[in-house]
């Protein structure tokens, strides 16, 4: 399986965060304008949390909670769990079916360098798939498959 680093050479290399003051409106703004899932919560270089459309909803939107008053500090995940550029995807995903979470921020040299989704890894098993299907198929036929 692919490595992170690997997997954030395919995306556009932008880092998505507001900071804990900022309201649940920015984030979900952000969100909308970006079409991303989630955000990094950073302060002052350090990240701080994360937050998600799921928590959006479910602790803002659904008691009734006002989003432009509401700061991500009052609802964010604190301290999420975070992987390496070195990691595999095949690590990721293991953290976040064992912790039911979608999203992993990365994190090189102490800074904040990107984000795993579970739809980056989806798309990665099915790229994986794809050249083992076009490799059975050179087989099948005969055909010399050149390494």
């Amino acid at each position: 399986m692919s490595t992170v680093k690997a997997c954030l050479s395919q995306k556009s290399g932008v880092v998505y965060s507001l900071e804990s003051t900022s309201s649940v409106l920015q984030a979900l703004q952000m969100m909308r304008d970006r079409k991303i899932r989630s955000v990094m919560v950073i302060d002052e270089g350090r990240l701080v949390g994360i937050v998600s459309q799921g928590d959006c909803a479910i602790r803002v939107l659904l008691p009734g909670w006002n989003p432009s008053q509401t700061r991500l500090s009052e609802i964010m995940t604190r301290d999420p769990l975070t992987v390496g550029v070195g990691s595999t995807l095949d690590q990721c995903m293991k953290i976040m079916v064992g912790r039911s979470i979608r999203h992993l921020p990365v994190v090189d040299d102490g800074h904040v360098v990107g984000m795993v989704s579970i739809g980056d890894i989806v798309k990665d098993i099915m790229q994986q798939q794809g050249e083992h299907i076009k490799y059975l198929e050179t087989y099948i036929k005969g055909h010399a498959v050149e390494y």
